[in-house]
């Protein structure tokens, strides 16, 4: 069985610790690979890589981290097939959708390059007799990030090349459950003349982390997961002098009002809902129906649901693909068989599918569950799975009321015709992304992402202006030449005169 080993110091670390983590095959159920799960000398090895590196590379100049850079997204435009091939094979997705993935992350690769226009500092002359004042920024030093296994590949890539581009290193423990995708990036890395220790990467479990948490020569820490973990990641970093982004859960609400193209909408709704089987922290999982549109949304919704062809991401013909792990499948599942003793209408019940050849896959088909009470645990939970639930409001106003109480404020879509309607709906919900007659509102690499509520814990978003700020540090110079007529002394607060 093939190990999967650290990445340290420019190069493979085989595991010293004896503890592995299992890498399943999630479209065949079989496990093919395991992972090597670090201990705390692990973890302190990478980090000593990376205060070792930071030495040389925090002080290199900007042309030569960019030139890095260019080749770094050439080598990943070469070989973005088989590091979407890696993708489907541990996560399961299918291949266009791991392209997908793929594309977007190099998208703040392409951000990365031009860091030197972000990193540019301001001047100001003659504030006073004599006197200019500058801001620069600076890089922190050691800096980690902790990814989800939903996006391998694509959430790394949102920390480490802007990181590494200010001239931070960084130490990255990716999900154990889908880990090969984030070695072959560091190994690219490395073969772009990426300096040794610049981008490590461990693996591992909650002893990884923490250790990650505590460790003295990191700085910050960057995280996107669950909710609970990432309160927990904000409160134990910070306890620890770290700064903190710390991306959480979601239950994102794409409302659809009377005027809208409902066609367009129910499209829509099942390519948010149900495209990576729903493993998204963006998806669309409730859709609100406003005025008299719920039957007529439902029915159309319904209509392309059945038609979805789901099986091995592989398979060029899937438009689907398994999820994660049997017990992640189990509890999806869990939502549907409990919604109708909670209030729901069950209008499809994917639970029982299976996929000839595959019957050991963690498969579960599409779910749609109409007028979902809110006091339904379909609707309070993060569900995290293809199941989309269906609300009903008899006005907008009513509508964006129920969005706002949400506890999670990471999306929201409003589907409409009506400008004035939209305007109003962009101003008033609370939430970090919205878009407009858009169901996956995630930004281009140049803005940045992240939520509101229960759905960010920290102050910076993720990647583009935030994520720069993040991973620096400002530094305010004041200078002044003095000449022969200077002098003499002078108690009073400092004047600008």
């Amino acid at each position: 069985m093939k190990t999967i080993s650290h990445w340290i110091g420019g190069k493979p670390a085989e595991g010293t610790s004896g503890r592995f983590g299992p890498v399943w095959n999630p479209a065949t159920g079989a496990q093919e690979k395991q992972v090597a799960f670090a201990d705390t000398t692990e973890v302190d090895a990478a980090v000593a890589a990376a205060k070792d590196a930071f030495g040389s590379w925090g002080t290199s100049s900007l042309a030569r981290r960019t030139a890095i850079l260019f080749k770094y997204r050439e080598l990943l435009d070469a070989h973005r097939d088989e590091i979407a091939e890696l993708i489907t094979a541990e996560h399961g997705k299918v291949h266009s959708d791991a392209l997908g993935e793929v594309a977007r992350g190099m998208e703040i690769v392409e951000l990365a390059c031009g860091i030197s226009v972000q990193l540019k500092g301001e001047l100001s002359t003659q504030v006073s007799n004599r006197v200019d004042v500058a801001s620069i920024r600076q890089p922190l030093g050691v800096v980690a990030g902790i990814t989800p296994f939903n996006f391998p590949a694509m959430v790394p890539m949102w920390m480490f090349p802007l990181a590494i581009a200010c001239g931070n290193t960084f130490v990255l423990k990716p999900s154990e459950k889908d880990p090969s995708a984030s070695v072959r990036l560091a190994e690219l890395a490395t073969e772009a003349g990426l300096p040794d220790g610049v981008l490590n990467v461990v693996h591992g479990d909650r002893t990884a982390v923490d250790r990650i948490l505590e460790h003295p020569d990191i700085e910050a820490v960057s995280f996107v997961g669950s909710t609970p973990i990432a309160r927990h990641i904000q409160l134990k970093a910070t306890e620890h002098g770290k700064r903190v982004q710390a991306l959480g859960g979601a239950k994102n609400h794409m409302l659809v009002l009377p005027d809208a193209d409902l066609d367009l909408a129910a499209d829509q709704a099942i390519n948010a809902a149900y495209g990576s089987a729903g493993e998204r922290c963006m998806a669309v999982s409730v859709v609100v129906a406003v005025g008299d549109i719920g039957d007529d949304l439902v029915g159309r919704i319904t209509e392309r649901a059945r038609k979805l062809r789901i099986g091995p991401g592989n398979d060029p013909a899937s438009e689907m693909g398994p999820l994660i792990t049997r017990e992640h499948r189990d509890k999806v599942a869990s939502y549907v068989a409990g919604a109708a003793a909670q209030g729901a209408e069950v209008v499809l019940d994917g639970t029982g599918l299976t996929v000839d050849g595959h019957e050991d896959g963690f498969f579960v088909g599409v779910s749609l569950l109409d007028r979902v009470p809110l006091t339904a645990d379909a609707y309070r939970d993060e569900i995290f799975g293809p199941v989309l639930c269906v609300v009903r409001a008899e006005t907008y106003d009513e509508a964006v009321a129920l969005i706002n109480d949400s506890r999670w404020g990471n999306g929201t879509a409003i589907f409409t015709r009506d400008g004035g309607a939209a305007r109003r709906f962009q101003l008033e919900v609370k939430a970090g992304m919205v878009g407009v007659n858009v169901p996956i509102p995630v930004p281009v690499g140049y803005h940045s992402f992240g939520g509101w509520k229960d759905s960010l814990f920290g102050s910076h978003h993720i990647y583009g202006n935030d994520g720069v700020a993040f991973y620096t540090q400002g530094k305010v110079i004041t200078t002044r030449w003095p000449d022969p007529s200077d002098g003499g002394i002078n108690l009073g607060f400092p004047s600008n005169s």
